[in-house]
């Protein structure tokens, strides 16, 4: 798969001043817990309520990931031997997964740059 469709920039969709004037917002927006307070701060800023619907996308992910992690542990766990292995390995790779969604929307809003997460980023859209 090309990395230009894992990392669809969509920073033409919005006007520049908007995505200049609500930087800080996406950065906010990229630690997932907090992907409310641009819809709080600046409601009327598309650039804001883009990055608020990419950190609610991975906040998202990371409740599924961690209750997939637990499940799955919990599976493998009864696997003699190397079923704890197994279930480790999933779950650091659901870390780095989480990881690399948080970075990316963090260095995208540093750079004002609009990027979707890679293959979850356009699931759904709940703030327009």
């Amino acid at each position: 798969m090309d990395t230009n469709q894992l990392l669809q920039d969509k920073s033409d969709m919005f006007a520049p001043e908007d995505m200049a004037a609500n930087k800080g917002m996406g950065v906010i927006a990229s630690f997932p817990i907090l992907f409310w307070i641009p819809l709080v701060a600046k409601p009327d800023s598309a650039y804001g309520k883009f990055c608020a619907n990419q950190g609610l996308i991975l906040l998202v992910f990371d409740i599924v990931a961690a209750i997939v992690g637990v499940i799955l542990g919990k599976i493998f766990g009864y696997i003699p031997a190397i079923g704890p292995l197994i279930g480790g390995l999933i779950k650091a790779a659901l870390s780095l997964a989480e990881l690399g969604g948080w970075l990316l929307l963090f260095i995208s809003a540093l750079q004002g740059k609009a990027r979707t997460l890679p293959f979850i980023g356009e699931l759904f859209t709940a703030f327009k």
